[in-house]
């Protein structure tokens, strides 16, 4: 294991319900992963954890029998620098929930 912390944008065909509870079941056995989000609709999969890029690509690819394809990769820097403050800051893979720049919010009663 290494001490570099990834954040990894992966491709996987995820045509049905079944399909997205194998690729969830692999997920989760993969201890290296902190965590990890299933965009279902476009067919990705971000995780992030201490782990070797092409080795997590290859173990998912070998737990779920399915094509897998790395689109980016983002190296955070140290695990344990990146908790106290003192690693890179770059920003994030994984979306935020709120409203998109130059969107008016409207509450609705």
């Amino acid at each position: 294991m290494t001490g570099k912390f990834y954040c990894m944008v992966l491709r996987i065909n995820i045509d049905c319900n079944g399909c997205y509870r194998k690729v969830q079941r692999a997920l989760l056995q993969i201890r290296e992963l902190e965590n990890h989000l299933i965009e279902e609709k476009q067919c990705r999969v971000i995780v992030c954890g201490k782990f070797v890029p092409q080795d997590m690509a290859i173990a998912l690819r070998k737990k779920t029998n399915r094509r897998v394809e790395i689109l980016e990769i983002q190296e955070l820097g140290h695990g344990e620098e990146n908790e106290e403050g003192g690693g890179e800051h770059t920003q994030s893979l994984v979306p935020r929930w709120g409203p998109v720049p130059n969107q008016k919010q409207v509450l609705r009663m």
